[in-house]
């Protein structure tokens, strides 16, 4: 575990380098069960984002650029020069930032969970009303009434524990930059641009981003193919973990 200019990072594994960046309200630890498997192949890379998880004391950023030159700034401290590269949900829009800021630093792409624009029309609720709720209701009810949307079990699923773990310490101002950086953020002019082999993951069952947002992904970016997930919602990494890793694996060859 390095921590690089408070930005928490953890390093697990040997070999090539593989990214992992996690979405809102998400950590380091919300790829715990990825981690453990990808790091028998892979050396992998977790960093949580400031303000979230366990970087929580740093100030957020509050847009998909700056978070994105956030993790860039990571991989260079760490002397990784090319990588393979995972975002989901926020994180998803995180990585196509770096492509289009570093295109020759990213390796294979994998888009999971995730859209071309931050305010998904057909979201559970405009992102307008998140902010509206998180002023009023504060932080850890929004979270938790947000996090049980990305479970088909809601906070019953196993693995919903991670979630609350995640969002423990982040505070109000985090909570309204991440809605507000996802708000201002379209990424849909620049998948043309996307030269990557392109792996899109999305659990059918998904209620933050529709299958006109994969679809749309998809059919823009020319070395993509898209992987459905039957029986999940947004965090099928946690519902369905081991056929998640399969199709992670095999698309980078191992």
């Amino acid at each position: 575990n390095y921590v690089m200019n408070d930005i928490y990072t953890d390093i697990i594994g040997e070999g090539y380098p593989l990214v992992l960046v996690h979405g809102y309200f998400g950590s380091s630890n919300m790829w715990c069960n990825q981690k453990k498997t990808f790091s028998n192949y892979f050396k992998v890379i977790t960093p949580s984002l400031p303000g979230y998880g366990e970087s929580y004391r740093l100030k957020s950023l509050s847009n998909i650029k700056d978070m994105a030159e956030a993790v860039i700034k990571i991989t260079k401290e760490n002397n990784i020069s090319k990588f393979h590269l995972m975002g989901h949900s926020m994180g998803g829009m995180i990585v196509q930032e770096i492509v289009k800021i570093s295109p020759k630093i990213v390796d294979k792409l994998i888009l999971f969970g995730t859209g071309s624009i931050g305010d998904i029309p057909g979201r559970f609720e405009p992102i307008d009303v998140s902010r509206e709720r998180l002023k009023k209701d504060g932080v850890k009810s929004t979270a938790n009434r947000i996090a049980k949307t990305w479970f088909v079990d809601g906070d019953k699923a196993k693995n919903f524990y991670l979630c609350e773990e995640a969002y423990q310490n982040v505070n109000q101002e985090t909570g309204d930059c991440g809605l507000v950086a996802m708000k201002n953020w379209r990424g849909i002019e620049n998948l043309k641009d996307i030269n990557q082999e392109t792996l899109i993951i999305w659990g059918n069952l998904d209620k933050a981003y529709n299958y006109e947002q994969v679809k749309t992904l998809n059919e823009n970016i020319k070395n993509s193919r898209l992987e459905i997930i039957n029986g999940c919602s947004h965090n099928a990494h946690l519902e369905n973990i081991e056929e998640f890793n399969n199709l992670v694996l095999n698309f980078l060859g191992k």
